[in-house]
């Protein structure tokens, strides 16, 4: 009898010490998943100070601790500065093709942690296509659709951002301008090859409202000036095509890609 009451006595204590283990388990993890949370919102809001300070190789150090992260906020953000790191003069080759890699890897994992963000669609579409210049001609255009499903995506979540709507017309721009024995590639690999014409692109709202964004920030993207210019070039229209072309020519340079402009 008294070992069954020790042995009852023990159990109890073994039972209420585990209760005590799980329940201070469940407040260390709640406490752990609030000061996650807000270390997620900290991380962004210094990434994107960086990004605003142009400060390419620090935020990439900065988000790629965080590669493994769950959250689209900060993938989608790790892929745009996976690229920016790309595209430095002072990257390498072999490290510019590995960070191209990389960030469209991080813009994939972004979408599958969240559909629903737009940044995460542009990102993709952005990198798909950079990954493209490795993957030969044929792979490019075979993923020129899949590329704009992904920018109309973006749109169709958030028709408000000047960058995602610049890009569409960048892509009709590059089938315009597509040479005679890559629109013969196109032709094999799609029923209905994707088309696009200077006419098209200048009809284009997005031509408007590519001069309707200068109007409201002049600051808005170095390149969106640069592709102002050569359309209005590529349309014969030399007088507009000089007023855009200087603009992109006197545009204050912060980032690599301003510079290349």
């Amino acid at each position: 009898t008294q070992v069954l009451r020790r042995s009852l006595q023990r159990g109890l204590v073994l039972s209420t010490g585990s209760f005590f283990v799980y329940e201070a388990h469940k407040l260390i993890s709640g406490f752990a998943e609030v000061h996650a949370s807000f270390k997620v919102e900290d991380v962004i809001e210094q990434a994107d100070y960086l990004y605003g300070s142009g400060e390419t190789e620090k935020l990439y150090r900065l988000l790629v601790q965080h590669k493994n992260s769950d959250d689209a906020e900060l993938l989608w953000r790790l892929a745009r500065s996976s690229r920016d790191l790309a595209q430095l003069g002072s990257t390498s080759a072999e490290e510019k093709k590995q960070l191209t890699y990389d960030s469209l890897e991080y813009a994939k994992k972004a979408l599958e942690k969240n559909e629903s963000n737009f940044a995460a669609h542009k990102w993709y579409g952005i990198c798909l296509s950079d990954v493209g210049d490795y993957e030969g001609i044929k792979t490019k255009i075979g993923n020129a659709i899949i590329i704009k499903e992904h920018f109309q995506r973006a749109i169709e979540l958030n028709p408000k951002d000047a960058t995602t709507i610049h890009l569409i017309g960048i892509w009709c721009y590059s089938f315009a301008e597509m040479p005679w024995y890559q629109r013969k590639i196109a032709a094999t690999l799609f029923a209905t090859p994707p088309t696009s014409t200077f006419q098209e692109y200048a009809a284009n709202s997005h031509l408007k409202l590519f001069s309707c964004l200068y109007a409201a920030d002049p600051n808005f993207y170095s390149k969106n000036l640069l592709f102002l210019g050569k359309t209005y070039l590529k349309l014969n229209n030399k007088k507009m095509a000089l007023l855009w072309l200087s603009k992109a020519k006197e545009y204050p340079a912060q980032t690599e890609e301003d510079k290349q402009v």
